[in-house]
């Protein structure tokens, strides 16, 4: 062996070192990376998980909200009818015992006023 030989030998077993030295961080940061995307894939798992579990809530509410809404429109439409009635039983007094009622008062006005018309001749 020469002396070319025998550096170039020792130059192969120092560059097989350094990268068996430079390989040891590569594979932890490896491990790490590897790591790390598994608790990634995990809480984006955990996230869908939840979001899935709000959509479900919300409509939920959206439910209940619509049936108190249906709710709230029967008892509008019950206000309403009570109304109604109200009015057309207002206008049914007013038409059938009004008249006679506004006679009576103008009647019993007219009497009043003669009998103090009468009362003060006699002075």
């Amino acid at each position: 062996m020469s002396v070319g030989e025998v550096a170039g030998l020792i130059a192969a077993v120092a560059f097989v070192a350094l990268v068996a030295i430079c390989a040891l961080p590569i594979l932890k940061v490896g491990k790490t990376v590897d790591e790390l995307t598994q608790t990634v894939r995990d809480i984006r798992l955990e996230h869908v998980s939840k979001t899935a579990t709000t959509v479900d809530e919300t409509n939920e509410l959206l439910a209940s909200t619509n049936a108190q809404l249906q709710r709230v429109d029967a008892i509008t439409a019950n206000a309403q009818t009570v109304t109604t009635n109200a009015a057309a039983m207002s206008s049914l007094f007013a038409a059938t015992l009004g008249g006679p009622m506004v006679r009576v008062a103008a009647f019993t006005y007219g009497v009043r006023r003669a009998m103090t018309r009468r009362k003060g001749d006699r002075r």
